[in-house]
């Protein structure tokens, strides 16, 4: 594959002459005043044309440093051109170009968000004539001496789940090593002044950290009645992503850099009806250890108690609308620790349901509480479990490291290794204990991942990306 995204919006929102175009993003860089000390995790930056939010974009990433070393770049911003469920994720094209040159695309990891999770999709459509990504590219090929591959989001509808969900498995790339660029605008639409009150209380609540206050702010605006607000940020489904990992780890600042509306613009400054423009940098201070790093998951017989208690009192106050966790006092350094896990449900020796999540984007206590509630009410394969079945369903919990993937399936190890399978938008996986269930060989393991979890036939394994993983296992008896 070797298909090139070609610009949609180049001579509309900034100028399509390589040359201008250079001067004009260097010449907006040159005159930004940011600079913050620490590592820049994440930016959210405007996506208007650039004679009307350039200046306040090129504050975000005058923040970043130009010897700043990232392995890719996620951009990710809403869609305006296509409806659509989901997050489209382009793992069709193989470059991004501008009149400045091209820009890899990272598709392993493409494939591997659309195979983490249903709410990732392959969705080309999305990406053809959308320019909320493609407008922060020249700004990017600009101020990084060493410009990394690119991973281009594109959020359509989802709700309040999809976006944990997103938010769960994004998170586990959430580091230093790599860049978040959130493009998202603000008002839209009110007067000059209508603007700059709304916009302050939702930039504001943005600085806070909270996703609880952000959405509660949105909230708040709409129910203002301030004539002709549209939005207060047509990019607040990424931005609470962003939030959402950002709340989970230490260390984290988000700074609020600049601020203007398209009423401040020399050349079209019309104050009745504009659009807010924010530049935050989202920045992880210096000499903050890292508490899970390297945290090794062997679990205490005691804390095996803890989430076996966690997962079956979960789903009972689940009956009474309730939400259950275990009190601080239980919680050690490694249940507090991020990592996957899966919850299985049986009954009368046979399976009543069993979901999981691989990322490890959340505590370790809090993924086994959802998803033993996931595996009770949300297995679509089962109906929901009842309150008499509770009391007769034994729980068996799986702890899971971190993926790796492998290159060769000599290197699946039968009984120690679950399996993930990835091709084209398609996912499946076994855990480790089902190689010593069923007693198959690897082939025959590959083979049933392959068609009866991803769909992708009895031989789809053979071209696709396989990743091995070991889980703790451990259950009631």
């Amino acid at each position: 594959m070797n298909t090139v995204h070609s610009p949609a919006v180049a001579g509309q929102f900034y100028p399509a002459d390589p040359a201008t175009l250079k001067t004009v993003v260097d010449g907006f860089l040159d005159s930004a005043s940011s600079a913050v000390d620490g590592h820049v995790q994440a930016v959210i930056v405007p996506h208007a044309g650039y004679v009307f939010s350039g200046a306040t974009a090129a504050e975000a990433y005058a923040a970043i440093s130009p010897t700043a070393v990232y392995e890719r770049i996620f951009l990710i911003g809403p869609s305006h051109r296509t409806a659509f469920q989901g997050a489209a994720v382009d793992v069709e094209n193989c470059r991004y170009e501008t009149p400045l040159g091209f820009l890899d695309v990272d598709r392993e990891t493409g494939l591997a968000l659309v195979g983490a999770d249903p709410v990732f999709r392959n969705f080309p459509d999305a990406h053809v004539s959308e320019h909320c990504l493609e407008v922060q590219m020249p700004f990017l090929q600009e101020r990084l001496r060493k410009l990394p591959p690119i991973v281009p989001v594109v959020v359509g509808s989802v709700d309040g789940n999809g976006l944990r969900r997103m938010a769960e498995v994004l998170e586990p790339y959430f580091v230093p090593g790599n860049l978040f660029v959130i493009s998202s605008d603000f008002s839209h639409y009110p007067s000059y002044d209508d603007a700059c009150r709304v916009d302050r209380a939702t930039g504001d609540a943005i600085s806070s950290g909270s996703v609880e206050l952000f959405v509660d702010t949105l909230v708040s605006n709409a129910r203002k009645g301030i004539p002709n607000l549209a939005t207060s940020a047509c990019g607040q489904l990424p931005i609470a992503v962003l939030l959402m990992m950002a709340e989970n780890q230490d260390g984290l600042e988000i700074r609020h850099l600049a601020y203007t509306n398209s009423g401040d613009s020399k050349v079209y400054g019309d104050k009745s009806e504009v659009v807010g423009y924010h530049a935050f940098a989202v920045v992880r201070r210096d000499n903050v250890e890292d508490k899970t790093a390297g945290a090794v998951f062997s679990l205490t017989p005691k804390e095996k108690e803890v989430l076996l208690e966690t997962a079956r009192k979960s789903i009972a106050t689940a009956f009474e609308g309730r939400y259950w966790l275990p009190d601080d006092s239980v919680l050690t350094p490694v249940l507090k620790a991020k990592c996957g896990a899966f919850v299985t449900l049986h009954l009368d020796g046979r399976l009543r349901g069993c979901i999981g999540n691989l990322a490890g984007a959340r505590p370790l206590y809090r993924t086994v509480a959802e998803m033993a509630r996931a595996a009770a009410f949300e297995d679509d394969r089962f109906r929901p479990l009842t309150g008499e079945e509770l009391e007769h369903v034994h729980i068996e919990i799986s702890v899971l490291s971190p993926l790796k993937k492998i290159s060769s399936p000599d290197e699946l190890v039968l009984g120690r290794d679950g399996i993930l399978i990835v091709k084209d938008g398609r996912s499946g996986t076994f855990l480790p204990q089902v190689a010593e269930e069923t007693g198959w060989t690897r082939e025959e393991f590959l083979g049933h991942c392959s068609r009866d979890k991803a769909g992708l036939g009895w031989n789809g394994w053979k071209d696709a990306d396989l990743y091995v993983y070991q889980a703790e296992v451990f259950d009631e008896k």
